[in-house]
């Protein structure tokens, strides 16, 4: 598949999986064999970003993610997100907050045979902390 090809099958995945939730899209752009490297706890193969998109969408009302940047070479397709939402249900333990966040981050996406087959995921989670007030924003320690 050509890199172009590549890039709308990630762009796709962004549009309906994070933003609008659509779990069968998982289904239809990843491969059985898929398997995802990232900070969140997820179980393995598909199920696990299953998971990873009802616990965001669950916790971040109003979830929508931005693609800011995309490369492509080969058969890996590196997107630069921006996800903005609003702190409604339970993160990581942390209980709803109320606050809106913008969170910034990088996924790298290996492709096989027209199918997402590994994602490798990076997320400023430290600056998610600090607008939900877990950890103190820099100048405003206690």
């Amino acid at each position: 598949m050509s890199t172009e090809e590549n890039k709308a099958i990630v762009h796709q995945f962004f549009e309906e999986g994070p933003s609008k939730g659509n779990l069968s899209i998982a289904d239809t752009l990843l491969s059985p064999d898929f398997s995802i490297h990232g900070p969140l706890p997820a179980s393995p193969g598909i199920k696990g970003i299953h998971e990873v998109i009802t616990t965001c969408r669950e916790a971040f009302e109003h979830l929508s993610v931005t693609i800011e940047d995309m490369v492509a070479e080969g058969d890996k397709v590196v997107a630069r997100f921006t996800a903005r939402g609003v702190h409604k249900g339970n993160f990581m333990d942390l209980p709803a907050t109320g606050k809106p966040i913008t969170l910034t981050g990088i996924e790298i996406f290996r492709i096989e045979d027209g199918k997402i087959i590994e994602i490798w995921a990076e997320a400023n989670l430290f600056g998610l902390m600090q607008q939900l007030g877990i950890i103190p924003a820099p100048g405003n320690e206690g």
